[in-house]
């Protein structure tokens, strides 16, 4: 599950991280108030109003109808209102968000760290991860800006660090010493560093985190260290954990047939193809959509219904696969183990039934359990379902419905 930057930062606050202060809002009137706080808080003409999207580049990134970029600083009032106006309910196109881009529903009005200063400071690159490779949790860090770190791996490699942390002992204190020192602090700023590098593992641990990313990690004058930005990725199979983190989730930034099928508790991702997969058992899923492709196809998703495939899930898993104007063919590809085929075959044609808008060829190809008895069933059904029991019979079924 994805954060967005202004909920994450009040995450790790609680696990005292310095961050980036700064207030959400929703509207310009919002934006209005925040900024004055800020300016009383902090004493500075200067605020920064960010775009809030599950997408990275936002800097980088320009609003389709205002031509500004995701990110700006304003000097003023007058500055904050016209920047909210510009960003609020628009839509922002990122490297990440394709050029379909993302409505901004909500801004973050947050304290200058960098144009009302004239004392030293440097920013710096930070993320937390897992490195399945290791099985180990991995500490990534650069000396350089975040802004172009993919530019950097690629460039000039030697400048990205990496720590590796064993799960059975975590974070050692000399590895946090150890980071602080490659990215060149002293004094007061390693201090500093070391203790925000072990709070921020620990957050990462005990936000049961994926993914988590500081870019930029920012050496201020006075030589705190602070989550500029902050983006966060909990693993959604420990949300059981954490019900006060679920209730954070912005469906509004997810695709929405994603949210749908989640709600029949569906494993479904949207692709670009024209062929729609219905498939129990995720290995299952991976050889249909290969055998789609082989067969001159290309999948249009990758649709799991589980082990226990009933009338209700095949009807929830047609009508999301028929929302993509894309798809000219359903493959329906069961393996009758747990399940057996012929309530599977059942439920396609009742849901087949009580659905109006199929125009689309269906092919159904169940092996396992009964697998005649389902075959017999689709066959007499009178439907327009073409049946197959062999995985080489599914193919050809599908080649000549793409054809």
């Amino acid at each position: 599950m994805n954060l967005h930057e202004y909920q994450s930062k009040e995450l790790l606050k609680k696990y005292n991280v310095p961050v980036q202060e700064g207030f959400a809002c929703g509207t310009v009137h919002e934006a209005e108030e925040a900024y004055r706080q800020i300016k009383t808080l902090y004493g500075s003409n200067f605020a920064v109003v960010k775009a809030q999207i599950h997408a990275g580049g936002r800097g980088k990134g320009t609003v389709k109808e205002t031509g500004i970029n995701g990110v700006k600083v304003g000097k003023s009032l007058d500055d904050i209102i016209d920047i909210a106006k510009k960003i609020l309910g628009n839509t922002l196109v990122t490297i990440q968000t394709g050029p379909a881009g993302k409505v901004v529903h909500k801004i973050l009005v947050a304290q200058d760290m960098y144009y009302d200063s004239t004392s030293p400071r440097k920013k710096f690159y930070l993320s937390k991860l897992l490195d399945r490779s290791r099985r180990q949790n991995i500490i990534m860090y650069s000396t350089e800006d975040g802004m172009n770190i993919e530019d950097v791996a690629h460039n000039t490699p030697e400048k990205i660090f990496k720590e590796w942390v064993h799960p059975s002992g975590g974070l050692q204190a000399f590895q946090a010493r150890k980071i602080a020192f490659n990215l060149g602090l002293t004094g007061e700023a390693f201090k500093n560093c070391a203790r925000f590098v072990t709070n921020l593992y620990n957050a990462y641990q005990g936000l049961d985190c994926s993914m988590l990313e500081i870019n930029p990690l920012f050496k201020a004058a006075d030589d705190k260290i602070i989550a500029v930005d902050c983006k966060m990725n909990l693993d959604d199979n420990a949300l059981v954990r954490h019900a006060d983190l679920a209730s954070m989730r912005d469906t509004s930034e997810e695709d929405p047939t994603e949210v749908e099928a989640g709600k029949y508790n569906l494993n479904f991702v949207k692709l670009d193809g024209n062929v729609g997969c219905m498939v129990n058992g995720a290995g299952l899923a991976m050889a249909t959509m290969d055998m789609i492709k082989l067969s001159g196809g290309e999948p249009a998703n990758f649709l799991d219904v589980g082990g226990t495939a009933n009338a209700q899930t095949v009807e929830a898993g047609f009508k999301i696969i028929l929302k993509d104007p894309n798809v000219k063919a359903i493959l329906i590809n069961i393996f009758g183990g747990i399940v057996r085929c012929d309530r599977v075959a059942q439920g396609v044609i009742d849901a087949y039934n009580n659905l109006d808008n199929i125009r689309i060829p269906i092919i159904v190809r169940l092996q396992g359990t009964n697998a005649e008895e389902a075959k017999k069933l689709i066959d007499e059904s009178g439907l327009k379902v073409q049946s197959a029991i062999l995985l080489s019979e599914a193919a050809e079924l599908v080649k000549r419905a793409v054809a």
